[in-house]
């Protein structure tokens, strides 16, 4: 065997033990959603297409003899791998991003469609035209190409518009992240794919390309996990003790640092009367009105979820007045949700705050000062209804 083929093993083979790696630490983890199935069955495409490589990097270097069988069973194997890959992470982000419908006969019909529709045609081609797809030198040609990127282009241009949307109305700074990541990640691939095959064929750069992006994905993936409240995609309490524990989070010259803490009104009554599926959407109405009132804050801001019902803003404002007009703000965008939602009850939220003084003061006992502040509110807020005024 020549350098090139045992440095192109010694890759596919590293490769693949990290994406192993993964996969086992999948397959025991108590976590068997939807979504990380999904991300199984890509795990398991990229491995499969290393090996594919592999076996091409043989025919290249002699080892497997280049003949066209050879050729023809190891490039077509690459194009149904690539595009099974980019079809694995188009119904990946499906899952991640919650498509309507997406296990619907139809809708599986649909997406599947453009990677039968092209097999079907690259057989055909072959039969009828092979010159088109491998010369008479047993050289691959420009058709070859072009059928080897048109089905991942198509699902990269769908996973494009899944993702971006959603990166678009998402008010986290890890939600968007994680939208952009894999909106993108197809489209880095392709064009390290292209780029191994017309630029440097003999260098496993989409091996090397993949396994760092994936590691990228699975490092936010797993800062994700550690960071974000998966019900409502805010910070969660182990990301707000982080953020609280810096000082320099805390205090800020040319702002005043307050907490505010918030809990939805008669919320157990929520999940009682209508179940706890209903309280769940309960919870993200009101995840979705923060972040949006949030977003046009014009001061710094933490938000996150504290648990429970409640949830927790760390401001900065300039002047306490701001934070009266933010809490109005956020009352409304509660209000005006339910309606558009049509949810069969009254939702509406207390709200507690007070400022951090420094010195002898910490946040934890501020939290608790605007905590009880919040309870208050919450009598005020039970009184404005009883007596038929808005909250």
């Amino acid at each position: 065997m020549s350098e090139y083929l045992i440095f192109n093993i010694e890759a596919n083979l590293a490769c693949m033990i990290i994406f192993g790696i993964m996969l086992v630490r999948d397959w025991s983890s108590a976590d068997k959603q939807e979504r990380q199935i999904k991300y199984d069955h890509v795990l398991l495409s990229f491995i499969f297409y290393f090996i594919s490589d592999f076996l091409w990097a043989a025919v290249l270097d002699g080892l497997i003899p280049k003949v066209r069988v050879s050729v023809v069973l190891t490039n077509f194997a690459n194009f149904i791998l690539m595009s099974l890959l980019t079809y694995m992470w188009l119904r990946y982000v499906m899952a991640v991003e919650h498509v309507p419908n997406r296990d619907r006969f139809i809708k599986k019909i649909a997406v599947l469609f453009p990677f039968v529709v092209s097999t079907l045609a690259l057989i055909i081609t072959y039969f009828a035209a092979p010159s088109i797809l491998i010369g008479e030198d047993l050289e691959l040609k420009i058709g070859y190409t072009i059928f080897l990127a048109a089905v991942p282009i198509i699902y990269i241009v769908a996973v494009l518009i899944y993702a971006l949307r959603k990166a678009v109305r998402a008010t986290s700074v890890f939600a968007k992240k994680k939208h952009y990541y894999i909106g993108f990640f197809p489209f880095i691939l392709l064009t390290a794919g292209l780029f191994q095959m017309l630029v440097l064929p003999r260098i496993p750069v989409f091996c090397f390309a993949s396994t760092i992006i994936m590691l990228i994905f699975y490092i936010q993936s797993m800062e994700r996990q550690i960071s974000i409240d998966p019900l409502t995609g805010l910070n969660n309490r182990g990301q707000l003790m982080r953020y609280i524990s810096q000082d320099s989070n805390i205090k800020r010259e040319g702002t005043k640092t307050f907490a505010v803490m918030l809990d939805v009104n008669d919320f157990k009554l929520i999940n009682d009367s209508f179940g706890h599926a209903e309280g769940d959407s309960a919870l993200k109405i009101v995840a979705d009105s923060l972040g949006k009132v949030i977003k046009g804050c014009s001061f710094p801001v933490f938000l996150g979820r504290y648990g429970g019902d409640e949830f927790v803003i760390i401001a900065h404002p300039k002047e306490e007045a701001e934070l009266d007009e933010m809490i109005r703000k956020i009352r409304e965008e509660i209000s005006e949700a339910c309606e558009k939602n049509r949810t069969p009850y009254v939702l509406s939220i207390g709200a507690g705050y007070d400022e951090y003084l420094g010195g002898q003061d910490s946040m934890p006992k501020c939290m608790q000062r605007a905590d009880y502040k919040l309870y208050l509110d919450k009598e005020y807020c039970k009184i404005q209804m009883r007596s038929g005024k808005p909250v």
